[in-house]
């Protein structure tokens, strides 16, 4: 697109369907580097992802010449295919509908790659879901608790 100039960073969160714990550490560096070439083959530039055993972060400079949902259909959809195709967990894996996403401008860029490379650090003071509806509140996005990631009940 000819004189289109763009600075977009998206910030998305995403987990298993339940809140599963079933993103093992093993391989879970392997589902990042694929993940990254999801992203990367829409013309996207993957800036940090990381993740923690029930949950995913992923931050990019996107492109305008995809919608984010039509993104983040493509990266749930292939990386579920990916971990089905290599068997990674026992049964059949989905990701939870819905997901969230911030946006950052470029001087919150090193800040938002520290805090998604430090989730370890972070996840040893709060759960997935205390980070998640901080995040919600910071950004004062409204939402419904019935549709928050939920656990099995």
């Amino acid at each position: 697109m000819a004189n289109t100039y763009t600075q977009i960073h998206i910030h998305a969160v995403f987990a298993p369907k339940f809140r599963e714990a079933v993103l093992d550490k093993e391989w879970r560096p392997d589902l990042f580097r694929y993940i990254t070439g999801i992203v990367q083959n829409y013309d996207h530039k993957m800036l940090q992802i990381n993740g923690m055993h029930d949950h995913l972060h992923l931050f990019f400079g996107m492109r305008p010449t995809q919608a984010l949902s039509k993104l983040m259909q493509q990266v749930k959809e292939d990386s579920t295919n990916w971990i089905n195709d290599n068997r990674l967990v026992r049964g059949k894996f989905i990701w939870q509908e819905g997901y969230g996403a911030f946006s950052y401008s470029r001087t919150h860029v090193p800040k938002v790659i520290k805090y998604i490379q430090d989730q370890e650090i972070h996840h040893a003071k709060k759960t997935f879901m205390e980070e998640y509806l901080q995040m919600l509140k910071a950004f004062e996005v409204d939402y419904d608790e019935r549709y928050v990631f939920k656990p099995l009940e």
